[in-house]
């Protein structure tokens, strides 16, 4: 039975929205202890002085690309540079290839996770089959394989009678249908937000308006189903608008927002580096101020990277034909920190439980506790850390980042799964 006594340490509790100096005895996975100067002659000893610990990070929206895309990202890479991240649980998106539609695709994946993955590893199925939006997919035989939500990411479901389907039937197993709103006929052959900066770079621009329809429509079949849909990376004032006023009527709607939606502008397309290049697009200032707002008052509930890693030769292309996506998992804590807890948008506690027990209570994961009794998912964190974003040093496999050269504040100096160190910056 291997122990571990961390010493020291100021404990976020995000769930009683406390911080308090504290040791944490940790016997075989659990949390067996948690007190002021606690001992131990048989437990490896640990001072984390000067350093906070909450529970292990979770991300409800990662692509981990494996099975089909291995050259982009795999299991193995993707949960290492989870684990980097201080994240000890991610959700992995099913727009593989195949797409994960099906129980034993389920199983499949869920079984290399257990075997190559060094953090935890839940898997969400397709909503409908291989994500064409037309019929449903195995949903019931996918609850039964160990998916904990459905989500056709990546493709939205532009048949509202097939989603209204999906959010009833999903309601049966108590899973939450993950949306990707964006009406594809308004997006057409857009890649970035419309505005001032597609008019002057002359790239093919997509309206706030397709994501705002997508999730108005989604909502309401929320509503009508008294169904819990949750909306993927948010993006728009005017979404965040009709999320506020939903759960004020009290729908059963969610959402999460992606650091880079609340960091980043469209203005940075000028440059037309395509890992300026994702989906949604980077959206207006105005856009970001909302996204701010929406974080402070509880509209937005979580934080998710969208970790969308692609291959160097992918990226480098023309703008047009780049594909979408921001390798995220090991620059969103330092982004979280310096963007949100630093100038006071969220304070730390707020901010922890948004990338802790709110993603973890929508996927109905018993994650993001840091109480005795619980399995031993911890994230150890230097606030104090200053440190410049280098892609080259990434343990994922995509490099591909806006935020190179990029000066954070607060990074992960120790992850721990199942009460074992699988990262640790020293």
């Amino acid at each position: 039975m291997s122990k571990l006594l961390l010493k020291n340490g100021v404990v976020i509790n995000p769930v009683k929205q406390t911080k308090k100096k504290e040791d944490i005895l940790i016997e075989d996975n659990k949390i067996v202890k948690l007190g002021s100067n606690l001992k131990s002659e048989t437990a490896q000893v640990i001072d984390i002085a000067g350093k906070i610990i909450t529970p292990g990070l979770v991300d409800m929206h990662v692509h981990l690309r494996e099975p089909g895309f291995e050259y982009k990202e795999t299991i193995k890479t993707g949960t290492k540079a989870a684990a980097k991240g201080g994240f000890t649980t991610v959700a992995a998106m099913p727009n593989t290839n195949p797409v994960i539609d099906k129980e034993s695709l389920v199983k499949s994946v869920l079984a290399t996770a257990k075997k190559e993955g060094v953090v935890n590893v839940c898997q969400l199925g397709a909503i409908t089959k291989e994500s064409k939006g037309t019929e449903l997919a195995e949903i019931g035989r996918m609850k039964q394989a160990g998916v904990v939500g459905i989500s056709d990411d990546g493709n939205s479901i532009m048949n509202a009678e097939v989603m209204r389907l999906a959010l009833k039937y999903a309601k049966d197993f108590n899973l939450p249908v993950i949306s990707h709103c964006e009406d594809d006929n308004l997006a057409g052959e857009g890649v970035v937000h419309e505005g001032y900066y597609s008019t002057i770079t002359g790239l093919n621009p997509i309206p706030a308006s397709a994501e705002d329809v997508m999730v108005a429509r989604d909502i309401y079949l929320a509503k009508e189903t008294n169904s819990k849909v949750h909306i993927a990376h948010i993006s728009t004032k005017g979404s965040v608008k009709l999320v506020r006023q939903a759960k004020e009527r009290g729908v059963k709607v969610t959402c999460e927002v992606t650091p880079h939606h609340f960091t980043l502008t469209d203005a940075e397309i000028t440059s037309f580096a395509t890992a300026t290049k994702v989906n949604p697009p980077l959206r207006s200032q105005e856009d970001v101020e909302a996204i701010k707002e929406g974080l402070q008052d509880g509209t937005i509930d979580v934080i998710a990277t969208d970790h969308a890693p692609h291959a160097i030769e992918e990226k480098d292309v023309e703008y047009d034909y780049a594909p979408f996506g921001i390798s995220g998992l090991e620059t969103a804590l330092g982004l979280v920190l310096t963007e949100l807890v630093k100038p006071g948008v969220l304070s730390l506690e707020e901010a922890i439980a948004k990338v802790t027990i709110q993603p973890a209570q929508i996927l109905g994961l018993n994650k993001g506790r840091l109480e005795v009794g619980e399995v031993a998912d911890l994230t150890v964190i230097d606030l104090e850390d200053q440190w410049q974003v280098n892609p080259t040093k990434f343990l994922s496999k995509g490099q591909n980042t806006p935020f190179a050269g990029y000066k954070l504040q607060g990074k992960t100096v120790m992850t721990i799964v199942d009460g074992e160190v699988v990262y640790s910056i020293n």
